[in-house]
């Protein structure tokens, strides 16, 4: 069923726990995610990435995400995940998603300000909740490229929240402290004071981006301290990949795709599973 996610959110604010918010870009990851979901039966967030249109565009993907979340047990929001543009936050509005963030994160303050403000105006006419993120993390959330080490001078600001939240109007706020999208070149080395100090200063829910890699005491850590929606992707997705490449190492007489999406379904549920026992517990 679909919920909305100041739902998630507040579900999580009651249960001290953190929303598992998934980058499904294909239906392998889609699929394992809501079985997850169903499984464990807690709120979670389905979300496809601008940057994941050359994987499959929004329109292609999207309603199928819409439509099997409408069918599921489990109560789920469908999200656009870094929306680069007010465009694009509109086009996956109009195939049926239910929650956005917008990404203004490397413009300029004021235009990330009024851009955000915009996204929040015209979700408001539906009722759906936004997301904004301020202070700028490393990497991408296709993985390839990211730097794999958090920079300190990109971490979000407390005294710029307050106002930024006040302005916009957002439901949720991403910040940088510590993290990063993509694979993790060093150990993380997550800022907790931080997340307490953005949290109190912005009064909203903190959201964690480049979720993967982390151990289930981090996730945890910064759970107790305000983070409630935790960006996850890279990791699950690589389990999927590591699965199939292990069935054809060992079965080199395979030689349909099915057999290996089945592999790597089976994979990122075992590794969203081992998410999901972390971040609800």
């Amino acid at each position: 069923m679909l919920i909305g996610l100041r739902d998630a959110l507040d579900f999580a604010e009651t249960r001290n726990c953190g929303i598992a918010a998934v980058n499904t870009p294909t239906l392998e990851l889609l699929l394992a995610a809501i079985k997850v979901a169903e499984r464990h039966d807690v709120p979670l967030i389905v979300q496809h990435a601008q940057v994941h249109e050359t994987v499959n565009a929004i329109e292609d993907i999207g309603p199928v995400m819409v439509e099997l979340a409408r069918r599921s047990s489990a109560p789920l929001v469908v999200h656009i995940d870094h929306g680069e543009t007010v465009e694009y936050i509109e086009r996956g509005f109009a195939v049926g998603f239910n929650s956005a963030m917008f990404d203004g994160s490397r413009l300029p303050y004021d235009e990330n300000v009024e851009l955000t403000r915009q996204v929040v105006e015209i979700a408001g006419r539906h009722g759906f909740g936004v997301e904004g993120e301020l202070g700028i993390m490393p990497g991408r959330e296709h993985g390839p490229g990211a730097s794999g080490v958090a920079d300190e001078t990109l971490y979000t600001r407390p005294a710029d929240v307050a106002a930024f939240v006040q302005a916009t109007g957002v439901t949720a706020l991403a910040c940088s402290f510590g993290t990063v999208h993509g694979l993790y070149k060093a150990d993380p080395k997550i800022d907790y004071e931080l997340i307490g100090e953005l949290r109190r200063a912005g009064g909203v829910p903190i959201v964690m981006h480049g979720g993967s890699g982390l151990s289930c005491a981090e996730y945890r850590a910064s759970i107790e301290r305000g983070v409630r929606k935790i960006n996850y992707y890279t990791y699950a997705d690589k389990a999927g990949m590591d699965a199939a490449k292990k069935l054809l190492a060992e079965h080199p007489e395979t030689h349909v795709f099915c057999e290996l999406a089945v592999a790597a379904t089976k994979a990122t549920e075992e590794n969203l599973d081992a998410l999901a026992r972390c971040l609800y517990a």
